[in-house]
């Protein structure tokens, strides 16, 4: 199995290390040439949403990355990576727009709002979740299955291919999530 990491911002290295630890083989997506490399999957890490998406354009690479998630491409979005996935941003700024969500950005306030706490994630039982001026989802589509909430809020959930979490699994010790994208998402 080989799994691209968007590598243009944001916490990129640490989903490499624990793809890394979890025996997958890794490579970053820092150009348009990147992407023809083979690939089981791709995570696009937290980061600035808005920043991220600029380099996307930039770079010439987001009409090419959003076909490949349509046809099928496995992909796990985190924080960030979750507002670029979704088809609404509340306050506007739509990205690749494949996965059948409403993200609400800055969901929890600015960086004093951060936090962690554990909660149950289906299918995997409890997890540590460190929120970092995170985003929620505030609507599903009828496709779209809720793995997880906190205080009422959907921070995880997943149509067909495609994961998403507001929380950032990458910084906490588990490897659970992952696991559960390369498993259930990418098999």
């Amino acid at each position: 199995m080989n799994v691209g990491v968007l590598a243009l911002q944001g916490a990129f290295i640490e989903h490499i290390q624990i793809l890394k630890e979890l025996g997958i083989s890794t490579f970053e997506i820092r150009q348009k040439k990147d992407l023809v490399r083979s690939m089981n999957g791709l995570i696009i890490p937290g980061g600035e949403s808005t920043a991220i998406g600029k380099l996307l354009r930039d770079l010439n690479m987001l009409d090419e990355l959003k076909n490949m998630i349509e046809n099928g491409l496995p992909v796990f979005g985190t924080c960030a990576g979750l507002i670029l996935l979704a088809k609404k941003v509340e306050d506007g700024g739509n990205h690749l727009g494949v996965m059948d969500i409403t993200a609400k950005r800055n969901a929890y306030g600015r960086q004093l709002g951060s936090f962690f706490v554990e909660e149950n994630f289906e299918g995997i039982g409890t997890v540590p979740m460190t929120f970092i001026r995170a985003p929620y989802i505030s609507e599903v589509g009828s496709k779209v299955k809720i793995l997880a909430e906190v205080n009422g809020n959907i921070v995880a959930a997943q149509e067909k291919s495609m994961l998403v979490t507001s929380f950032h699994p990458e910084l906490n010790s588990s490897l659970k999530v992952h696991q559960y994208f390369l498993e259930k998402v990418c098999s």
